[in-house]
């Protein structure tokens, strides 16, 4: 007893400790956001410096407490919004102060290619002005190195390397371990090549699944490849020699891979750190107080362009933009998730808004609920139906849900490198009446007046049900054919030829008709312009967000001061640590999934 006395003492010293310490790091946060100014002091002669932490974004993920603080610590949950590294590059072109554009690309998580190209579009202009754009890190991971390319430096550390390793698909696959478990996964779907619920029925991918997987899969390589070889001024065949025979590459060089990719004409400087900062100060001055190189970051920076960069107190004529990124729910979900009602709500928000001209729903989610699906497509239709144009702009992943949401509107604008289709559905439901009968011996027993009102997962499912269900999803397909056949003008029969759950990259949507035209989302803006009759007028772009309340804002200003103080960082991030990361991030998505039918428009394409 004593023993367990004195163990539950140390464990409640140690929580106490632990509560303490995150009440300091909150107050030095709070007294720090008090006291601080928000003007950096930027020096005449400076470097833009853009780090980017984690995953490019097209919206930032809303997070709790506990989250922010478990990112804080050097969880691999960061997040960079694309926004703010465009608009601090297109800023920086103009700043006279800003004479050198350095990224710093050492904790970059990576993003889908389309972002990629969207900030390599911004460099090039960057480039227009005559100011120089340095890439430096230890070393190039191939989305970083892609960024990277586009500078008029590539700096790499002299023990770094940089890895092309291509783009690929890989999953788990549950099947013999649900068997061995004993639980029962009844899955209902419409679609040869809708491989979002093959996990739970195969080992391992089917043909079907590798056929479509390696045609969009090919095609992005193939955008990669020539869009890295023009910026580095090499032919895109000979990259791919790079990416395909590293190994012969750096036994050639005695296993020296910073060599082998100074030799094949990747790298322009090899520095240590040390080195790297003498060179930026020659270039840019040293700051007295650092002695280091003079810099601004891009937070900092941010706060000296104009404050409203989001539209949000524009007046006179607008373009509403509404962000759809993530996984989409049923009803009402935060930032970084797709919430049927939340969704609608912006949507109906704009078209309410005689300012309004025109709504942009710029998409980047693979999908998710037919239900809430279903109720943002309704909205769009209504915007339509009152006359307000309605334009798509697919990001980087538009896929089955992406493609219904988008299914209502005036024109369909996708990157070449867009990853869309996956027009299929499938619905799913799990039971685990096997394990606890065999294993735990409990049974589940009663009597009901009707089949649905014994539905549990604990209880074997009803064969009339699944029935039910089955005829739901043959149902929801039929309708999703409809849909798409009317919004592009096409038969249900051709459709059903490029649906079947296939996916797609832009360029092969674009040539099956899925999608009317080829770009980016400024692209989308003005064909909105366009339509709403504002084509040379004067016209804001306003995004349409939910309005954070004052406690929302204190809350965030506050997690940011608090990952500043603890000293946020993803470098140390082990490769066990992110595989749990991503292991326990699938079963959160799979625990989020609440379609009121069971019935999905999910692609296997995650968004970031």
């Amino acid at each position: 007893m004593r023993v367990l006395i004195g163990a539950w003492g140390i464990v409640n010293s140690v929580r106490k400790v632990m509560v303490n310490l995150l009440f300091l790091v909150i107050a030095i946060a709070l007294v720090s956001m008090i006291f601080r100014s928000d003007a950096p002091d930027i020096a005449e002669t400076t470097a833009l410096v853009i780090k980017p932490k984690g995953q490019l974004v097209e919206q930032l993920t809303a997070k709790s407490m506990d989250e922010a603080l478990k990112e804080a610590r050097g969880a691999n949950t960061s997040e960079t919004l694309l926004k703010d590294v465009i608009d601090a590059i297109d800023a920086a072109k103009e700043d006279d102060r800003v004479q050198v554009l350095v990224f710093d690309l050492s904790t970059f998580g990576g993003a889908r290619l389309t972002k990629l190209q969207d900030v390599a579009a911004a460099i090039t202009k960057f480039k227009a002005s005559g100011k120089k754009v340095i890439a430096t890190a230890d070393f190039y991971a191939q989305d970083a190195y892609y960024i990277a390319a586009h500078a008029d430096e590539v700096i790499l550390n002299k023990i770094g390397g940089i890895a092309l390793e291509g783009f690929g698909r890989y999953r788990m696959y549950y099947k013999e371990g649900l068997d061995k478990l004993g639980l029962d996964v009844h899955i209902f779907k419409v679609g040869t090549f809708k491989s979002a619920i093959e996990p739970y029925l195969l080992d391992g991918m089917s043909e079907y699944a590798k056929e479509a997987n390696e045609e969009w899969l090919g095609d992005l390589w193939q955008i990669y490849l020539n869009d890295v070889a023009a910026a580095r001024g090499m032919d895109a065949a000979s990259l791919n020699v790079y990416a395909q025979e590293l190994p012969r590459l750096v036994s050639e060089t005695s296993g020296d891979i910073t060599q082998a990719a100074v030799d094949f004409g990747l790298v322009d400087k090899t520095f240590s750190r040390v080195e790297k900062r003498e060179y930026l100060t020659g270039l840019v001055g040293e700051d007295e107080k650092t002695h280091s190189y003079n810099a601004v970051g891009l937070v900092d920076y941010l706060k000296t362009i104009k404050s409203d960069r989001f539209g949000h107190n524009a007046k006179g004529d607008k373009i509403g933009v509404v962000v759809a990124r993530g996984t989409i729910l049923d009803g009402s979900q935060p930032a970084g998730k797709i919430g049927g009602d939340s969704t609608a709500a912006l949507i109906r928000q704009a078209r309410n808004d005689d300012s309004v001209k025109a709504i942009v729903l710029r998409v980047d989610s693979g999908g998710g609920s037919a239900f809430a699906s279903e109720v943002i497509r309704r909205e769009a239709e209504k915007a339509r139906m009152d006359g307000k144009p309605f334009v798509v702009s697919m990001g980087s992943v538009a896929a089955s849900g992406g493609v219904w949401i988008s299914s209502s509107s005036d024109q369909i604008w996708a990157h070449p490198s867009t990853i869309t289709g996956s027009i299929g559905i499938f619905g799913m439901f799990p039971t685990y009446q096997k394990p606890l009968a065999e294993h735990l011996g409990v049974r589940v027993d009663g009597v009901s007046t009707a089949p649905l009102s014994g539905i549990r997962p604990d209880r074997e499912l009803p064969t009339e049900v699944g029935a039910v269900i089955q005829q739901s999803v043959e149902h929801g397909y039929r309708e999703f054919l409809q849909r798409v056949a009317d919004s592009r003008g096409m038969t249900t029969e051709e459709v059903n030829k490029v649906a079947q759950g296939r996916v797609w990259s832009g360029v092969d949507a674009y040539e099956r008709g899925l999608v009317d035209n080829l770009g980016g989302l400024n692209d989308a803006i003005e064909a909105a312009a366009k339509l709403a009759k504002l084509d040379g007028a004067d016209y804001s772009i306003s995004y349409i967000e939910k309005e954070a309340s004052f406690q929302d804002r204190v809350m965030t200003a506050l997690l940011a001061e608090a990952q500043a103080v603890i000293g946020q960082s993803v470098e140390g991030t082990s490769p066990l640590a992110k595989l749990l990361t991503t292991i326990e991030r699938a079963a959160i998505d799979f625990g989020a999934m609440n379609d009121p039918n069971h019935v999905y428009v999910l692609s296997n394409i995650e968004t970031d």
